[in-house]
Parts: C-alpha cells; structure tokens; sequence
C-alpha cells in the first residue's frame, strides 16, 4: 500500500525534467498485535536531511535501512532510493503513520499519514524462517484453578512462559497488555524477577518454563466473565543451521509479541435455599470468636468486646456481625483491624471489631449470642457460628430507675417474720417517783426565744437585698450554673489527672454525656462533624465549637501519643470553659 506526496517541484518558476515523488508504503493497513509491519519511505530522486515520523504506538524494531536502485533503459535513467523501517505495535487500536519529509532540489517534500488498524494476536502463517521456530517453540499460558466458581469464592490465575528446547530467551521482556480484571477483586502475587526454571510438558511436548505472576481473583457478578489477555514482548534467540568459521551454530534474535488469549470464567450465584436471613456475603472457611477483656467492673469504667473471624475465605470483602447490647451499657463505635495475608490459595488470616462499652448503672447485663454466616464452597451449604453468653457484672454504681422499682416490688413481697420476744409481759407494780421541774417563764431559754428573732431581722434583710442582687445579676448567675454544671461532668476526670489514659476516657465520656443530657442524643452514634452542626443550629459560636472539637481530638490523639502532666491540666481547664460557654450559648 503506499501514498504519495507532492508530485511536483517548482524551482524558480520552472518545471524540473522529471517529476519528483516521494510516498510511504506499509505492507499491511491491518495486523495483529503479535505481527510485524513494515514501512518504507521511498523517492525517484536523492535528497537530503530525511526526518521520519515519530512512529507513535509502535516500536522500532529494525531500520532504518536504506537502499538505492540506478539502472538505464533504452538510454533513459531510472532512480529510487529508499528508508525501511520495521515497527512491532505497542497496543491495540488505531494509529496513524506520521508524515515524513526531506529535501529534493531545495524544496521539502512529505509524505501523506498512512492509517493503521492493530487487533488482536493473530495466528502468523508458517514459513519456515526463524520466525516461525521462535513462535513454535515459545508459548505464554494463562491456567485458571477453576472456570465455574461460585460469586465471592477465590480462583487463582497462573500465567506461565514455555519455552521449548530449540530456542532461548537471555533478555528481559517486555509487558504490552496488562490484563484486566473489571468484575473481580484482584490481588497480584509477583515473583519479582526471581524466576525459577521448572520443567514440564506442553501438548505432550517436553518444556522449561518459569511462573511470571500469580493473580488471585474473587469474582464481584455472576454470568460469563471476561479476563483480557495478557501480552509480552519477547526477545528469543534462535539456533539456526549456519556456523561460524570454528564451525560453532549462529545464533539469530527475534523479537515476538505472545498472548496468553483471552478467559472467560462463569460464576455461579450463590445458592438461594438455605441463605439465612443474616447473610453478609461471606464465602469460604471461618472460625467466630467473640470476648470481653474483663466481666466485673464499676459503673462508668470501660471494658473492650471484641468480634474476631478467623480462615479462609473473602475476609476483606464481608461486614462483621453488629453487636445489640442493653441500653443501660453505652457502646462506642467499632474499631476494624485486619490481619490478612494473601498467596495463592486466595486470603487467610482475620479481621476484627473492638467496642468500647461503658455501663452507665449497677446491675447485671447479659450479652446474647452472636451469629455469623457464610457460605462454604467446598461442600456446597450455609453454615452458621454462635458465640457463648456473656454475663457483664457492675458492682458499683448507681442504681437506674428500673431497678430501684423491682427492688422495691419485692421488698413488699417479703413475708412477715415473728419475732420470740415480739411480745412482752405486762407490769403490774408500778413504782413512781415525784420529779422537780425548773419554771420556764422567764427563764434564760425564755428571753433568748423571745428576743433572738429580732436579733436575726438585719441579717435576714441583708440577705434579701443580696439574693434580690443575684437574682438581677442574670449574666453571673448563667455563668455560675455553667461552671458547676462543668465541675459536675468532669468530677471523675479530675480525680484521674495523674493518669493519663484514665483522664481521656473519663474526659471524652463527660463530653459526651453533657451533649446527651443537653441536647438530648446520643452522640456515640455520631461523627465529631455532625456534633458540630448541632452545635452550630443551637446557635454557639464558631469558636466555641472549634474548642470542643479540638478536645476530643485530643482524647482520640492521647489513645496513641503520650502527654504531658502541663497538657492533662490545660486540657482540663479547657474543658470545664468548653463546657461553660456551651451552657450559656445553647439555645
């Protein structure tokens, strides 16, 4: 295929004796991906400074080569000169062979761009040469563990390289597509360019070949899904018939692109029978264990639950089972840690959730079972785990109001016990006595009763007048209430000063239990971002908040960084002023 450019040159306004050409032609406008193109740039006339394209989304493989034909017929000369190139594409897609220019007779001439179709690896014809022995005996395979999984079960793709006896490879090659892996979770397992040489077979043939990468895969959709190919770059050195003068065989490279084609896995949904209504999605081998760090404890004093899932199986891709805890105990949200390695097999290892629960009363609080269920591949059924009651003893504390009415329901249910000695014998001798008695009327007693109240009328008026000054001092007295409302929420925070983790807990839990008592939420369930908005609607000021959010910044930041005695106490101080300034804002 070829295309020209200018066919005519103009020199000072003169026709030169023979018309001038220079075209580029491509020995195929459509090719594979694995398969070679040439182009050659050629000119009925000899020029100079040659610039060629840019070759954009192509590879130079070979070239420029350049030859020159002059030959004579019937007395009159003819003249070629061209520039080859050979070009291996770097993708699929259409791309567009630049101009070229060069100079002839003091004027530039260009080629016209030359479109270029790349599709997929194509199976070359044979033709003996050592580009064939090179695709015989190189073969790049993509072997997947299972072609029909279920959704979310783990299946390993395994690309290997085959390399036959009669050829080698001694450099590097280069990677040309990447697969794609669209409806799957995926994972790459490299082998870092320590490849081991194995041998095997390959259709009944003996092969070296080495693993390039191990790609574990959990499918996301049911139906037929495709895994594109992948596609590299392979220099390979072929032993060919020829020998040198000492009579050693020569050695020839060639550059082939291989594919390892194209796969297409059919996942199959899980199964609908069965499903239990709690079903997260999880798929494989688990073990359900779930502990608290303590049983007995104090009112307001923390202890951590936690909720583990041990195996094998789509650990990062299924949500735990929520806790449901009695509403006397106060549970902060979960902190996710994840302990997963994965290797071919797919992931193994655990993930887990920690609560933080805070009993608010005295009492006894059960923790129910909890369940979790996942479906098992290898023997096709849902299974279900169920951890063991825990019973969470508060021995100190105040008693909620629910409890106080049950004791007192069965205080009066209490059978009445007699006594022995419940009744007494009577006397019948009685032996009196005459007793003498001061007189009252004007005694001491008496004037001190009588004056003392109008010794106490000044100070009761002093008084007076200063309540009545208080009461009009709205400003103060707001200011009043706040701070003992602040002393009152931070009472157990104070007592652990010295104690820093002690401190914090005590001091994020007064924050909290201020805004639940004064805005009436639960803020436990809440981001620091929607208390500020609340914050902001009940009309306190920006600064304000700002204050309140950096405190419990700092109750998160102390869970992880030490701090210092000068800090506790500042944090503190800026508490118990957060807190009064919240109360004489708040609306």
């Amino acid at each position: 295929m070829a295309q020209e450019g200018a066919k005519t040159n103009t020199v000072n306004g003169t026709k030169t004796e023979q018309e001038v050409k220079f075209v580029a032609k491509v020995s195929k406008s459509k090719l594979g991906i694995n398969e070679r193109l040439r182009v050659d740039f050629e000119m009925n006339q000899d020029g100079d400074n040659f610039n060629p394209p840019d070759f954009k989304g192509f590879r130079v493989v070979g070239g420029p080569n350049q030859s020159v034909k002059n030959s004579y017929i019937n007395g009159k000369r003819f003249y070629s000169k061209t520039y080859s190139y050979f070009l291996a594409p770097q993708s699929k897609g259409s791309f567009t062979i630049g101009q070229a220019n060069i100079e002839i007779n003091g004027s530039t001439y260009k080629t016209v761009p030359i479109k270029v179709q790349v599709t997929s690896a194509v199976a070359p014809p044979k033709t003996g040469n050592n580009s064939d022995v090179a695709t015989e005996n190189v073969h790049l395979v993509a072997e997947v563990s299972k072609s029909r999984p279920y959704l979310n079960e783990a299946i390993t793709v395994v690309y290997k390289l085959y390399v036959g006896n009669d050829v080698n490879i001694s450099s590097s090659w280069r990677e040309i597509d990447t697969p794609k892996y669209a409806d799957f979770w995926s994972q790459n397992i490299e082998s870092r360019g320590n490849y081991k040489i194995y041998n095997g077979t390959f259709k009944g043939e003996d092969y070296r070949y080495v693993v390039l990468r191990t790609t574990v895969l959990y499918p996301q959709k049911t139906g037929k899904l495709n895994i594109e190919p992948l596609t590299l770059d392979v220099p390979i050195d072929v032993i060919s018939n020829r020998r040198d003068i000492f009579g050693r065989r020569l050695v020839s490279r060639v550059n082939k692109t291989i594919s390892a084609g194209r796969r297409t896995i059919d996942v199959k949904p899980l199964p609908e029978e069965g499903k239990p209504l709690d079903f997260t999605g999880a798929v494989g081998d688990f073990t359900l264990d779930v502990n608290t760090n303590k049983t007995n404890l104090d009112a307001n004093e923390s202890l951590e639950l936690t909720i583990a899932v041990n195996g094998k199986g789509n650990l990062k891709l299924f949500d735990l089972p929520s806790v449901k805890l009695p509403s006397s105990l106060e549970v902060y949200e979960p902190e996710r840690s994840e302990s997963v390695r994965t290797n071919a097999a797919g992931m193994g290892g655990q993930i887990s959730e920690k609560y933080i629960v805070v009993p608010q009363f005295k009492g006894t609080y059960p923790i129910r079972p909890i369940n979790f269920s996942y479906f098992d591949p290898a023997t096709e059924t849902y299974k279900t785990l169920n951890s063991q009651d825990i019973v969470i003893q508060v021995e100190n504390g105040p008693i909620s109001e629910d409890s106080a009415t049950n004791a007192a329901e069965t205080s009066n249910k209490k059978t009445n016990v007699i006594v022995n000695n419940q009744f007494k014998f009577i006397a019948l001798e009685s032996n009196l006595e005459p007793i003498s008695a001061p007189s009252f009327f004007k005694s001491k007693l008496f004037w001190t009763l009588l004056g003392g109240p109008f010794m106490f009328i000044p100070i009761f008026i002093l008084i007076g007048k200063n309540r009545r000054k208080r009461r009009a001092d709205v400003q103060g007295n707001r200011l009043r209430k706040a701070n003992k409302l602040a002393k009152k929420y931070l009472t157990e925070a104070k007592k652990n000063v010295g104690n820093q983790s002690s401190f914090y807990e005590a001091l994020e839990r007064a924050l909290h239990n201020y805004l639940k008592a004064k805005l009436n939420i639960e803020t436990s369930d809440m981001s620091k971002d929607r208390i500020s908005q609340l914050l902001k609607e009940r009309s306190i000021s920006q600064e304000t908040v700002s204050s309140f959010e950096d405190l419990l910044k700092s109750c998160e930041f102390a869970r992880y960084t030490p701090a210092s005695s000068s800090t506790i106490k500042q944090d503190y101080g800026k508490a118990v002023s957060v807190i009064s300034e919240i109360d004489k804002q708040i609306i």
